[in-house]
């Protein structure tokens, strides 16, 4: 395989989340055992998104999900005429559900579409890498709505996962605050459907629960220097290396 340690890196992010086709999917786990650096790179994806798991409270899986599961791999095998699947690859699975939080964190749908599209944004990571990931919501559906990566050079990046729609002589303006701050500090007003690349020289680092919200506010921004419109994305930083 000629690809690029990009193309290698977001094969394995997309392995890992699960969004590969199954043929694809087939493909990377016959790899992985004559790949050391495919290998490493799904091992980082692992650990890269553990953290995120924070984002929703867990969920046990029900008594009944194994025994469907096994159900219907037994099915698909039989009318597929494909072999039955091993008892020690049922048994891998069993171990990665009962030994990592990822999917038992995914409550909702809308957290699990936040965490792909979160994720497939970290492919391309900001030198020297994001060390936290945002992803802003909206309160009323906790439908996710931006991203934010903070790199570990003081670089924040802010990306739309799609546009907002803002009225007329209105704006939306970009806040972020830290557990022992006075207040939120804005970071500026923001376009609705175009990223923003800012610096963070002039404030302390990020760290874990910085909250990070964008709020609508006056054409010009907000008049008193703190945010004075409704909140319409909001979320907490999580450290994801």
């Amino acid at each position: 395989m000629n690809e690029s340690l990009e193309q290698l890196q977001q094969l394995a992010g997309e392995y890992v989340l699960g969004t590969l086709p199954a043929a694809m999917r087939r493909e990377v786990e016959q790899r992985l055992a004559n790949e050391p650096q495919l290998r490493a790179e799904v091992d980082a994806w692992e650990r890269r998104l553990l953290p995120l798991t924070e984002l929703a409270p867990p969920v046990e899986p029900s008594a009944r999900l194994w025994p469907r599961i096994d159900g219907s791999m037994q099915r698909a095998a039989a009318v597929g005429g494909a072999p039955a699947v091993a008892v020690d690859t049922v048994d891998a699975w069993r171990r990665w559900w009962d030994d990592l939080r990822l999917w038992r964190g995914l409550a909702g749908g809308a957290v699990a579409a936040s965490l792909v599209l979160a994720a497939l944004l970290l492919v391309k990571p900001e030198t020297p890498g994001p060390a936290y990931m945002v992803v802003l919501s909206a309160p009323q559906d906790q439908g996710a709505g931006w991203v934010v990566q903070a790199s570990l050079d003081r670089k924040l990046t802010l990306t739309p996962l799609h546009g907002t729609i803002v009225p007329d002589r209105k704006a939306l303006q970009f806040w972020t605050k830290g557990t022992n701050w006075n207040g939120p500090v804005s970071l500026g007003l923001v376009a609705p459907d175009r990223a923003r690349k800012l610096a963070l020289d002039q404030l302390p680092p990020v760290e874990p629960d910085q909250l990070f919200e964008i709020t609508l506010e006056p054409a010009t921004g907000s008049p008193t220097g703190r945010p004075t419109g409704p909140v319409l994305y909001i979320g907490k930083a999580v450290k994801v290396m």
